[in-house]
């Protein structure tokens, strides 16, 4: 199918793709909608797409026959088929019924389809109060290398390609596995990924950022991927994050990164971090189960 993008661009607050994500202000929306479409049901992956350094096969994929695209609305179903299943509707549209029109799409889909979940995706623009996200919803953030690296870190930070377990990564593994770092200790110990950060405390890993990486977006511009980033409990107050935080950017700026696209939890400590660090809001993405 082809999008009309006349109709889209106004009532998109914020560049993000279903399937792929955030992406730049400026980035080419239309030809990335396009994209989308064209590879759905393929398992492919896009070269540019982040999600492929963790799998073979594209577990989301565009429902394309289902799309709803008038004047008034787009509505973008996508299915992951990955566990039980999850259906959802990115809504991009101002109407009252909206919100409601993509509920209804993403139950009629889930059963449809066998998925288990039913979701309905929407956005804010990132001058809107940050409280209409808190708790359902991410602020997407922009780092810029354009503008240099930001401050050096305060304190040592480590940069392992190979774990040295006897410091105490698969404890903070164990503790942090709701937070990915399960998944990332099984991806280092296999060696398929780049190098991770970390900070000590008395010998142990008290906090890690990681994997290090860069991928050419759709444009070939370099961008430092998302990592998974966290401080123990016990350990937090002493400005481990900062420095893992400021670590994290040099590398990327070192490695010749032109940016970072972040999706950080409204209100969470890495959301205010990102802020104090001088990250600029695109907006929000905010979800709900329906």
């Amino acid at each position: 199918m082809r999008f009309h993008w006349d109709w889209i661009e106004p009532v998109m607050p914020v560049p993000y793709v279903p399937t792929l994500g955030p992406v730049r202000l400026g980035d080419p929306l239309p030809d990335l909608f396009e994209a989308v479409v064209e590879i759905a049901g393929t398992g492919h992956f896009l070269p540019y797409d982040k999600d492929r350094r963790w799998s073979a096969v594209k577990a989301e994929r565009v429902l394309v026959d289902a799309v709803e695209h008038d004047r008034r609305q787009t509505l973008v179903p996508t299915l992951t088929e990955r566990g039980a299943g999850v259906v959802k509707v990115h809504v991009y549209g101002a109407e009252p019924d909206s919100l409601s029109a993509g509920a209804d799409l993403a139950r009629k889909l889930a059963a449809v389809h066998g998925a288990a979940k039913a979701r309905v995706v929407w956005f804010l623009g990132p001058e809107q109060p940050e409280a209409y996200a808190q708790g359902v919803g991410t602020r997407v953030q922009l780092k810029d290398f354009t503008q240099g690296a930001g401050e050096a870190p305060a304190m040592a930070v480590r940069q392992d390609k190979q774990l040295h377990e006897a410091a105490g990564f698969a404890e903070l593994a164990e503790q942090m596995a709701a937070e990915g770092f399960a998944f990332l200790h099984r991806q280092m110990q296999a060696g398929t990924v780049g190098p991770v950060l970390t900070v000590l405390h008395d010998g142990r890993v008290a906090g890690a950022i990681g994997p290090m990486e860069t991928m050419a977006d759709s444009a070939g511009h370099a961008r430092l991927l998302p990592q998974y980033f966290g401080v123990l409990p016990q350990y937090r107050g002493h400005g481990y994050g900062r420095a893992l935080w400021r670590a994290a950017m040099h590398w990327g700026h070192q490695h010749s990164a032109a940016y970072q696209l972040l999706q950080t939890e409204v209100g969470g400590a890495s959301d205010r971090l990102c802020q104090a660090e001088g990250l600029v809001s695109l907006g929000f993405v905010k979800q709900r189960d329906t």
